[in-house]
């Protein structure tokens, strides 16, 4: 048979492998350990912590859907992260970061480099120069956010990972905006793959997780090492329940980016909309970059909001269908003020050198339908308008 398309795989991986009774659906192993079949006869699993059937599947799931040889599943995707750079980096190594990451990526490495357990350089990556600058300091290690959390840019990663391989740097993308279905990146020359599964992984707002996916077998065994040393990895019934939820990723994420659009051509029209940010948009500086790496643009949007910040906290306050929450990638619509929600962590210098300001607003576009999301944003923005 020829290579499965990822639809396929989200959909079939581990039907019909239950082989003690035949359920369609595997079952869900919650044993903590399992029993040796002979003195000193090692099984396939012996501890959960190390391994599980239902984190297996997973796994097995995620590595085929980004064209990967092995991954571990963790238990968030901040722990993904942390397993990342614990396995592949020591104190007198250097990280180079995106300056305008997650919140939560960059207090997780800022505080650790602040402990000496290695260097970190937060760089804006779609600056040639500076990347070559931070480059030339030969870091071990470099993560691309593509798109980045929550302003969107994009970065080219294809070029990234020829100009690490140079100076024998390992690089990583966060692919949680896109997912596989959307964006390959170890097809474009990445060592590995970082997920919150969280988001639209998981798609359903109820399970927290996270995986690295890594294009060698020798990385995944090495990280599998360490995620049992440090206890990071995924629980059984999370297992089960993310790897329910991906078998309607290709479904869902056609559909978020189809409303996405319709939201896109509404806001262009706003007078309290300012700059919108989107790879789709021709204006967006990274558009051309997205066209030739992704094979759609995702639902995650943002748009500096142009009346007053009085203003804002009224037009978010009036929303009914979008949800004031952190997060994304679920079936229901969210709104996140990124200054004071997801990186109020970073502190008002990093938001500032990030682009981050006080008027930006994230939304996170769900699968309602898409004339009712554009109604409730037309009433918010109307009494908005009339309050002031």
């Amino acid at each position: 048979m020829s290579a499965r398309k990822p639809a396929t795989i989200a959909v079939r991986t581990g039907i019909e492998s239950d082989t003690q009774h035949h359920a369609v659906v595997p079952p869900i192993y919650l044993s903590t350990n399992y029993g040796f079949p002979a003195f000193g006869e090692v099984p396939t699993y012996d501890y959960t912590r190390s391994g599980n059937p239902n984190r297996g599947l997973l796994e097995t799931a995620l590595f085929e859907l980004e064209s990967g040889k092995g991954a571990v599943v963790t238990n968030c995707g901040t722990s993904a992260l942390n397993l990342w750079v614990s396995a592949f980096i020591g104190p007198d190594d250097l990280i180079v970061a995106p300056h305008d990451c997650y919140g939560g990526t960059y207090r997780l490495f800022n505080t650790r480099s602040q402990k000496g357990d290695f260097k970190v350089l937060f760089v804006d990556q779609s600056d040639e120069q500076a990347l070559a600058d931070a480059l030339a300091q030969k870091p071990k290690l470099i993560l691309l956010e593509t798109p980045s959390n929550p302003l969107v840019r994009v970065v080219d990663i294809e070029k990234v990972c020829t100009q690490a391989k140079q100076i024998g740097a390992l690089v990583a993308v966060d692919n949680t905006f896109l997912t596989p279905v959307f964006q390959k990146p170890l097809e474009l020359g990445a060592d590995f793959v970082i997920h919150s599964t969280t988001k639209y992984i998981n798609g359903h707002s109820d399970v927290i997780g996270g995986v690295v996916i890594t294009k060698t077998a020798e990385h995944a065994e090495e990280l599998a090492w360490w995620g049992n040393c440090i206890g990071a990895t995924g629980t059984p019934f999370d297992s089960y329940m993310t790897l329910r939820g991906i078998r309607t990723l290709g479904a869902r994420m056609k559909v978020h980016e189809e409303s996405s659009q319709h939201i896109l051509a509404y806001l262009n029209e706003q007078e309290l909309v300012g700059t919108i940010y989107h790879p789709s948009l021709p204006s967006h500086p990274g558009h051309e970059i997205a066209k030739k790496q992704q094979s759609g643009f995702g639902s995650m949007l943002s748009f500096e909001f142009a009346g007053s910040f009085e203003q804002l906290k009224y037009f978010v306050g009036g929303l009914e269908l979008f949800s004031l929450a952190e997060s994304l990638g679920g079936v229901e619509s969210l709104i996140c003020h990124p200054a004071s929600m997801t990186h109020r962590a970073m502190g008002e210098q990093a938001l500032a050198e990030a682009g981050v300001t006080q008027q930006l607003l994230r939304l996170s576009v769900g699968l309602e339908d898409s004339e009712d999301l554009i109604a409730d944003l037309e009433q918010a923005f109307n009494k908005a308008k009339e309050a002031f």
